[in-house]
């Protein structure tokens, strides 16, 4: 039976690839009809995951997504992304237009799998070995994983550490530090590793089930990193100690049911951030959701988005129970990547047990990682670390000065936030009548495609 169903999808597959052959992707960066955005058009024939693969490549190429116009019923995706750069402006670089038109054109799009790296991210390094780590977030806890994997003699090359509500999820990158690169092949040295590293992640809990460690070696089509967190974190939900927002203004998501076309139609409401979309339509691939239509503004401090879904299998989110999941899913999702703490940026050139060092000097002052993204370029390290009290709490000047005096206030600099304060959703007139504007421009345009018709 299963050798059976593997043919099936095999057979499924392959009919896919030939669709996508026959009608390859057509790609339009245009410059030319809108004043403050370069809009991307994508049309090409619909694959379950096309959605994710173009946000996915979008957002590695640090793009901003201002606005987006998603359609996708029948067997056609066609979609219109407003992106600007990191400083706000148009598209102007060549070589950033070329890697979009390259991955997201003809040959690219929709033949590598959902859960993979697209060609923006993915490395040209040596073989790497992967560590993803889960467990209870607590003050220090990356210094002592840190320290294990350098006194093992394991080379950070690059590191990615998520903490919410309570727990915490990171993926790291290490080489041998004595072959000279390359990761690491010998059995008995990679199961020391993974055995020390659940002892520091129980810490003091006796729970087995409460920390995980895993190891595998990375080959080209490595899991993208982001995403895998999100499966990490999402897979160890219910471990949480349901800590509050610290202040924090919560997401408003809506998720109701649409019975006139058949469609789950889900809302979102928030402070708008980087990577805001690749979150939301990373949860709901992930969640077995297919967006079959969508309108996404983010021009202000807010960002609005509207999806009418369907479920892979089921149609509609078939229950209140199911369209609940759905619901705390993408909050969660919105949640766990909002960077918390002050923001502080190591830039020098890497070593071994550089990382080590410097998270050990940040848990002598006090100080705890709540995100942190690690990256290695050629021989230099290019590392960002949000930080706050081990209590939680902003961290003082005194405390920064001290931390930068002993580390080095010429490679150690606090992180420039461009983004100006944010007032929560809907506190104001304008941000009550945002989801009313967006709304009726949604249905107007799809409504004039003849999609849909008002849910209301």
């Amino acid at each position: 039976m299963m050798a059976c169903g593997s043919r099936s999808n095999e057979m499924v597959d392959e009919f896919e690839k030939l669709v996508i052959r026959m009608n390859p992707p057509r790609v339009t960066v245009d410059n030319a009809s809108d004043v403050t955005a370069t809009l991307v058009k994508v049309d090409s024939a619909n694959k379950y995951g096309t959605l994710l693969e173009v946000v996915q490549v979008l957002t590695d190429l640090k793009l901003t997504i201002k606005r987006a116009y998603i359609s996708s019923d029948g067997e056609w995706f066609m979609d219109v992304f407003h992106v600007v750069d990191q400083e706000g402006n148009k598209l102007y670089d060549g070589q950033v237009i070329d890697r979009i038109e390259q991955s997201l054109g003809a040959g690219s799009l929709s033949f590598r799998g959902t859960d993979r790296c697209v060609g923006v991210e993915a490395e040209a390094e040596a073989a790497q070995t992967v560590i993803e780590l889960v467990g209870r977030d607590r003050p220090g806890l990356l210094s002592e994983v840190f320290a294990v994997l350098t006194n093992l003699r394991c080379n950070i090359a690059a590191s990615e550490v998520w903490t919410h509500d309570g727990r915490m999820a990171a993926l790291v990158y290490v080489t041998d530090a004595d072959a000279d690169g390359g990761g690491i092949e010998d059995p008995d040295r990679l199961d020391k590793v993974k055995r020390l590293l659940r002892h520091v992640l129980r810490g003091s809990s006796r729970d087995r089930k409460s920390a995980r460690a895993a190891i595998s070696a990375r080959t080209v089509a490595a899991p993208h990193a982001q995403r895998r967190l999100h499966q990490m974190m999402r897979a160890d939900d219910g471990n949480g100690e349901g800590c509050d927002s610290g202040g924090r203004s919560l997401p408003v998501v809506a998720v109701e049911d649409c019975a006139e076309r058949g469609y789950t139609l889900v809302n979102v409401r928030c402070q708008d951030r980087p990577k805001l979309l690749f979150d939301t339509v990373c949860t709901l691939t992930d969640m077995q959701y297919v967006v079959f239509h969508g309108t996404v503004i983010a021009e202000g401090s807010e960002a609005y988005q509207e999806f009418y879904i369907r479920h892979l299998d089921d149609g509609a989110a078939a229950d209140d129970e199911d369209r609940e999941r759905l619901r705390r899913g993408l909050e969660a999702a919105i949640q766990r990547r909002n960077t918390e703490g002050l923001g502080l940026e190591l830039c020098c050139e890497d070593r071994v047990g550089l990382l080590s060092d410097v998270t050990r000097i940040f848990r002598e002052h006090g100080l705890s990682v709540t995100h942190a993204e690690v990256e290695t370029r050629g021989e230099r390290a290019a590392n960002v670390f949000y930080v706050t009290t081990s209590s939680g709490l902003p961290v003082q000047a005194q405390a920064v000065e001290a931390v930068r005096a002993e580390i080095g206030d010429e490679i150690l600099f606090v992180r420039e936030d461009a983004a100006a304060p944010k007032s929560p959703p809907g506190r104001d007139g304008g941000g009550r009548s945002l989801g009313n504007m967006i709304r009726s421009r949604s249905e107007k345009f799809l409504f004039n495609l003849g999609l849909i018709r008002s849910c209301s």
